[in-house]
Order: structure tokens, then C-alpha cells, then sequence
């Protein structure tokens, strides 16, 4: 092959972006579909992806990452549509990661220095929060703001965590046995103890150096594999 016919690469993103035209306009299914019906399926592709990455199966991996990349599609298609003001397309939802990137990475775009990935943590971090505070509606800004609250309970103790101790928050916040600053102690309820506790042990995780979400599903992993052989012996 020559270097003329060298593919350029992203060549067959632009071939993803006209099937799913075509799959939007003359499949019945797909032209059904909306982003709430898909949100499903963004979820279940990222974590079959996940898997994938576990196990180190490079072909499965390849296959899942398409997966979900065809999610993203979808999702930007189903916006190309609307007319109300709020849409979008593929080349937009490219453009705004594209900026995102390029701003966040001045030692790479401009003339910032680092002297290795804890500065490039920390730049981050700060444009970040300038970001949010230059979008905001002049309320305070928190280092909570962005996190998503609909993901799996346990990573969202370990990102509120981690966000609150990036901000010098006091470790006591997520003690179970001591109250919020400037509130009395209460007893609370059993699921409420509970969850306290869990959201304790997340903390302990943390500051072990170990992903409490990993060492759960693990654990659940393990559980998994002496109930299948309980069954076998049975």
C-alpha cells in the first residue's frame, strides 16, 4: 500500500456517522428509538466494555469499545433532530471535547510548564473550577458540583470523597460517629447507620490506596464463584 492509499485516520467514523443516518431514516427500531430509551444501553455497553478491560481480551475490548462508541452516536443523531433550540450534532459533541481538552492541557497547547502529572492534576483541577465558576448562576461554587449523583452508590462515595479531601474538607464529615459541624448528634436509623458505616469503610478504601467499587465487585466476584461450587458439590 502506498502512502496515497493510507487511510486517514477517523476516515471510518465518518462511514459509523452516515449508517446510523441511514439506520435512523429506514429501520424501524432505530428510528424509534430516544435518548431516555438508549440511556439503558449506554450503561449496560460501558460496563460489558469494563468487563472486557478486566479480563484483557484485546478482541472483545475492540468489539465493546465500537459498542459503545455507536452510543454516542446514536445519542448525537437522535439531538441532530430536534428543532426546539437544544440541538446538536456529532461534529458539535467533537468540537466541545476537542476545546475541552485543548484548554485544560495549556503545558500541551501553550506555554505552561509542568514538572510531571501531579502539576498537570492540579492545572486541571483549577481551570476546572474556573470553568464552573465562570458558568455559574453567581451561586458558590462547590467541589461537588459535576459529580453525577446517578452512578453506582459506592463510586459516588468514592468521587464525593475524593472531591471533598481535594477541598480540605475535614475527614470527621464522613465519620459515622461524629456529627456534622455545628449540628447535634442523632440517632438515626438502622438503614441510615448502615449506609454511614459504608460510606466509612469507602474512606477507609480510599485512603488504603485501594478502589472501593473494584474490592466490592471482587468480593461479590469471589462470592460468585463459592456459590457455583456449593452447587457443584451439592
Amino acid at each position: 500500500m502506498t502512502d496515497a492509499e493510507v487511510p486517514t485516520p477517523g476516515a471510518r467514523l465518518l462511514d459509523l456517522v452516515q449508517v446510523m443516518d441511514t439506520l435512523r431514516q429506514r429501520c424501524p427500531w432505530d428510528a424509534r428509538q430516544t435518548h431516555e430509551t438508549l440511556t439503558p444501553f449506554l450503561l449496560e455497553e460501558t460496563y460489558e466494555a469494563v468487563d472486557a478491560l478486566t479480563a484483557g481480551d484485546q478482541a472483545a475490548v475492540r468489539e465493546e469499545l465500537g459498542d459503545v462508541l455507536l452510543q454516542v452516536v446514536f445519542h448525537a443523531r437522535v439531538a441532530q433532530e430536534r428543532s426546539d433550540g437544544t440541538g446538536y450534532t456529532i461534529d458539535d459533541v467533537a468540537d466541545g471535547i476537542i476545546s475541552k481538552l485543548t484548554r485544560r492541557h495549556p503545558h500541551v497547547f501553550g506555554d505552561v510548564s509542568v514538572s510531571g502529572p501531579d502539576d498537570v492534576k492540579r492545572n486541571w483541577d483549577a481551570i476546572k473550577a474556573a470553568e464552573r465558576a465562570a458558568a455559574g448562576s453567581g451561586e458558590p461554587v462547590s467541589a461537588l458540583d459535576g459529580v453525577p449523583l446517578h452512578q453506582p452508590a459506592l463510586a459516588l462515595a468514592a468521587q464525593l470523597l475524593r472531591r471533598a479531601e481535594r477541598a480540605g474538607a475535614p475527614p470527621e464529615l464522613a465519620d459515622p460517629a461524629r456529627p456534622s459541624p455545628g449540628e447535634p448528634a442523632e440517632q438515626g436509623s438502622a438503614g441510615a447507620d448502615i449506609g454511614q458505616h459504608l460510606l466509612a469503610l469507602v474512606r477507609r478504601a480510599r485512603a488504603e490506596g485501594l478502589d472501593p467499587e473494584l474490592e466490592l465487585r471482587a468480593a461479590a466476584l469471589a462470592y460468585a464463584d463459592r456459590v457455583r461450587a456449593w452447587e457443584r458439590s451439592r
